[in-house]
């Protein structure tokens, strides 16, 4: 018998390697490391282990957050100092920061991703009395991590929906602000597009890789910056979170006309008032043509056109055949919506790949927004019950829902069944939306969202609302039916509205302190 108890240590290194490899580098180094066994330490301690440290856990949803105090204090007092010479990417939340990046030198690290870098971690760890603080490098917090670690290629700073960390202001600073002769990838926000400009000025000349989310388009740059070529440029990614106007034609094509060796573009812009809608044939003649060497192209470009009466607009099948005949990367489709007085089209690559969606209407395509975090809708014409199920299966993980509609639904009753007792409209279930902006709407559907036998909201903390509408739908804070999708709500904006509240108020909301 004795000849089957065999432990894992008494297995060859061959196949204790190819076992540990099965599994993630991080349990393997927290739960072997130092275990009283030289020989496991020496294969634990092996690249394969060691190269990459990913210090965050990613949910479902995309939430970002950091491993237990338990393991990342083990990480930092027995395991990091023993084997900080063999890291070369390192992942890391803002709140683990300071102790992961401060327990060894990491001499041969080379790509560095922060995850949930906001206002608050700048004002705690870039100041005068922080171990971040150097001496000659007070420009900016960018500044500060290129110095602190010289041999960077891959540098990615990543925010937390909402309080994103502070954009890059380079305008009219000098060359040296920022400057890398290693960096080949970065992933930054900017402020604006002056910003972007800067960082392709010749201050960054081994970038490869350029991701920018950027906050404004500016007035206009406010120096002259240098306009060369870009060749050795390969993947560019610009995600644009206002409208342009005329600078996506003055400003934002010409960039892309420099980049005549790229070979994957990820571009998310809205452009308003222009007199035609952005189409395939406009992507293939102003960007795709000056880009030979592109092979992936994932998009999102959405226009908003004024309505003119007059003038014979396109429909979806005339917007869908231009895509279908210019774009060949991948597949491809759009919505339109035509209101009263504007007309929106979006065009996009499929699958969507982008977190936010804004200001669709009743019509949209059956396909599932997977990605999709965040959704506007908005329409002339009313939302029904079934339009709100539509949008449950098609954003499946939906955080964030603003709605926008003045327009009184067509009624359902609470008490609709049929001759078997079943209630005859399907409960609308948002399972993970923790966001929702009900300010401008009908109050039908404040009725519809609130109401727990038709709409179920499990995780529900902000809600932003009419008060007036509030009142009227619960019935001053004692009607039940739409008191469990109010329990879980730890923040209430109410619009341009002061009051003092009641006793029932806080007992309908009970995580509100008075």
């Amino acid at each position: 018998m004795n000849q089957y108890n065999v432990g894992l240590l008494d297995l060859p290194n061959e196949i204790l390697l190819i076992i540990l490899k099965k599994l993630s580098n991080m349990e393997v180094l927290y739960s072997l490391m130092d275990v009283d066994d030289q020989r496991l330490n020496i294969i634990i301690q092996e690249k394969t282990f060691t190269n990459t440290l990913n210090f965050v856990v990613t949910t479902l949803t995309d939430d970002i957050f950091p491993l237990t105090d338990t393991i990342v204090d083990r990480f930092c007092t027995t395991i990091l100092p023993s084997i900080h010479h063999n890291v070369k990417c390192l992942i890391v939340d803002s709140i683990s920061m300071e102790r992961i990046l401060l327990v060894a030198d990491y001499p041969n690290l080379t790509e560095l991703k922060l995850f949930n870098f906001n206002r608050k971690i700048v004002s705690r760890y870039f100041t005068d009395q922080s171990p971040f603080r150097l001496k000659h490098y007070t420009i900016d917090v960018y500044g500060y991590i290129m110095k602190f670690f010289e041999n960077l290629k891959h540098l990615s700073l990543i925010g937390s929906y909402p309080h994103y960390f502070p954009p890059l202001v380079l305008d009219d600073l000098p060359l040296t602000t920022l400057f890398s002769s290693t960096l080949n990838k970065l992933c930054i926000h900017v402020a604006g597009f002056d910003d972007c400009l800067s960082l392709l000025d010749g201050r960054l000349k081994q970038l490869t890789t350029l991701i920018v989310h950027m906050y404004e388009m500016g007035y206009g740059p406010s120096r002259v910056y240098n306009m060369d070529d870009l060749p050795n440029l390969k993947y560019f990614s610009l995600t644009a979170f206002y409208y342009l106007t005329d600078h996506y034609d003055t400003e934002i094509l010409p960039l892309f006309r420099r980049m005549s060796n790229l070979e994957e573009l990820t571009l998310y812009i809205i452009v308003k008032d222009r007199t035609t809608f952005i189409d395939g044939t406009h992507i293939y003649n102003e960007i795709l043509v000056h880009m030979p060497q592109l092979h992936i192209f994932n998009f999102y470009i959405s226009t908003y056109s004024k309505m003119d009466r007059l003038v014979r607009h396109p429909s979806k099948d005339d917007i869908q055949r231009t895509l279908n005949n210019n774009i060949k990367y991948q597949q491809v489709d759009c919505i339109l919506n035509y209101g009263y007085h504007v007309a929106q089209c979006h065009v996009f690559s499929l699958p969507f790949m982008f977190e936010y969606l804004g200001n669709i209407g009743n019509i949209f395509p059956s396909i599932t927004f997977n990605h999709v975090r965040k959704l506007s809708v908005i329409d002339d014409f009313p939302f029904k019950h079934e339009f709100f199920n539509r949008i449950a299966f098609s954003f499946p993980l939906l955080k964030d829902l603003r709605v926008v509609n003045y327009n009184p639904q067509s009624s359902i009753s609470d008490d609709e069944h049929n001759s078997n007792g079943n209630q005859l409209h399907i409960i609308v279930k948002l399972n993970y939306l923790i966001s929702l902006d009900l300010v401008d709407v009908h109050i039908d559907y404040v009725d519809q969202f609130l109401n727990e036998r038709k709409t179920h909201l499990p995780r529900l903390t902000v809600l932003t609302i009419d008060y007036d509408h509030l009142t009227n739908v619960t019935d001053n804070f004692t009607r039940d039916t739409t008191r469990i999708n109010c329990i879980n709500v730890k923040k209430l904006h109410f619009f341009q509205r002061r009051v003092q509240h009641s006793k029932d108020f806080y007992v309908y909301f009970p995580l509100l302190k008075p």
